[in-house]
């Protein structure tokens, strides 16, 4: 007994030591995965103690789930904030990101309240604060307290450029963006932004949503450093403009650091029913549908989909919600809370004329679990980021059908830039996809055989193009790669930071050296 009790000494002893960060994501499941994904790499790979921050307010079934499966490392702390009580401050019409911003700011004093409580007493102070790109309100406490502050930016980098460019738009156009005639040009991006690929908060400037984005936006260049869920062989233009642009570096741009993609490992059980089904297909032959933790589609819409893919002779796995209509994020909150019995809103007979070809999942499914099943040969999804790094890190090409946020601008640059996608058009007038455009698109993806030969569009097959990919993000966060050297740079400044500059010179030396991330 009496070697445990030293063991344990010994331990908050070397605790004290080491650096300590503060993690600190926004609400929601897509904001949440990276973030840990983050905290489990400075704590395993780097040497750090980490206290993560989750909300209790308004908190999904799902994440209670995600949390609960996991184990994580002895020096990563999850610290549940209390629940606060939102209600004078929303109503059931409140957008996204106000609710968002609500439940983060009535956090803040607690958030405070650690953060400067570890600082105070002796045993291991908080040093570095690493905020999502919705808590920069966060930073006034890394002020308070005198430590650096980064932002952990988990969309894709694509859309960096434009927030740190929002500010100016701002000032200069009157108006609402969406009515501007022509795309709008961004400092760094060789794609200018069609307007129908704006992110979703700018498309409505009267409304709370856009204030706070603005001024969140407003806040990065306070930022000492941003952290980027991408790698250079995903984004090499934009990462390359970040750091070179000479009008985002008047406009404050700080350094950025790509570290992805960071995605959920596979730790999931598959219910045996699933995993018998797809042990049953051929490589590459099975089509996912899931539109992410908080995606739905209206009634008529799921019925589209439904006769789509049913016309398109397809093996498929659906991950089906109840249909919510006119508002594409309908379970961003819920996800995992609610009853589902897709028998009461899928074509009738649907169920029967597919089985054994498709496979409906009510609510929820492993994803990552799923995709790195070698049968799947094509991902229907929403666009969200971490979909499409888990997508990617799996080889397997997608339709992208962007719902809300900033799926739109996603959808486009893996369709133009990536070269990893085709993309769903909407229609203006009531943006529903009709059956006959959902069966060419999924038949493309499916019967594309991968092979790099030209195809009629002059461009190397997807999956020839998303299986070359996948080898280069695996690399890149391997130790060595260009994501790995990225974090560990990051790593040694902020231990020599802590160290009071003790070995600071060494340390600056070795960062001025030319790094592969540069190239």
């Amino acid at each position: 007994m009496e070697t445990l009790i030293q063991n344990n000494n010994n331990h908050l002893h070397h605790h004290h030591h080491q650096p300590h960060v503060a993690i600190l994501p926004c609400p929601g499941m897509g904001h949440l995965i990276p973030h840990l994904e983050l905290a489990k790499h400075l704590c395993t790979f780097h040497g750090f103690q980490v206290t993560f921050f989750v909300y209790s307010t308004e908190a999904s079934a799902a994440q209670s789930r995600y949390l609960d499966a996991h184990t994580f490392p002895e020096t990563l702390h999850i610290f549940h904030l209390p629940p606060r009580n939102i209600s004078p401050f929303v109503t059931d019409s409140t957008d996204i990101q106000t609710r968002i911003s609500i439940i983060i700011r009535e956090s803040l004093h607690d958030i405070e309240s650690v953060v400067v409580n570890s600082t105070t007493t002796n045993d291991s102070p908080i040093n570095v604060l690493v905020v999502d790109f919705f808590t920069t309100d966060a930073f006034d406490i890394a002020a308070k307290v005198g430590i650096p502050k980064y932002i952990f930016f988990c969309p894709a980098a694509d859309l960096f450029p434009f927030m740190m460019y929002l500010p100016t738009l701002d000032r200069q156009v009157d108006g609402e963006f969406i009515d501007l005639k022509e795309p709008i040009k961004i400092p760094g991006c060789k794609r200018p932004i069609q307007i129908d690929d704006l992110v979703e908060p700018v498309r409505n400037r009267k409304i709370e949503g856009y204030k706070w984005f603005l001024h969140h936006a407003a806040r990065f260049p306070l930022a000492n450093g941003i952290l980027l869920n991408t790698c250079q062989d995903l984004e090499p233009t934009i990462i390359r403009a970040l750091g070179e642009d000479p009008i985002l570096q008047q406009l404050g741009t700080p350094r950025v650091y790509p570290v992805g993609p960071l995605v959920k490992p596979s730790f999931e059980e598959v219910k045996s029913e699933y995993l018998t089904w797809m042990n049953e297909q051929p490589n590459d032959s099975v089509l996912f549908i899931s539109f992410g933790s908080g995606g739905t589609l209206s009634a008529e819409q799921m019925t589209e989909l439904a006769w789509g893919l049913e016309l398109s002779q397809q093996r498929f796995i659906w991950v089906v919600r109840k249909p919510v209509e006119a508002d594409a994020s309908g379970t961003f909150f819920s996800v995992g809370n609610e009853q589902n019995n897709p028998d009461e809103y899928l074509p009738d007979g649907f169920l029967s004329r597919t089985q054994g070809r498709g496979l409906v999942i009510p609510t929820w499914a492993p994803q990552v679990e799923i995709l790195s099943h070698s049968s799947i040969g094509g991902f229907l999804t929403h666009c969200g980021w971490n979909s499409t790094l888990e997508s990617i890190r799996h080889g397997v090409p997608m339709i992208a059908w962007p719902l809300y946020a900033e799926q739109r601008g996603n959808a486009a640059l893996l369709e133009e830039e990536i070269g990893v996608a085709v993309r769903v058009r909407f229609k203006r007038e009531n943006g529903v996809v009709g059956r006959e455009k959902i069966e060419r698109l999924v038949r493309l993806v499916m019967e594309d055989e991968g092979n790099n030969d030209d195809d009629d569009e002059g461009k190397k097959g997807l999956r020839g193009r998303v299986k070359e990919l996948q080898k280069l993000v695996i690399e890149a966060v391997d130790e060595g790669g260009s994501s790995y050297n990225a974090l560990s740079e990051v790593a040694k400044e902020w231990k020599a930071s802590v160290n009071g500059g003790i070995n600071l010179k060494q340390v600056t030396e070795e960062i001025t050296e030319p790094n592969s991330s540069k190239d």
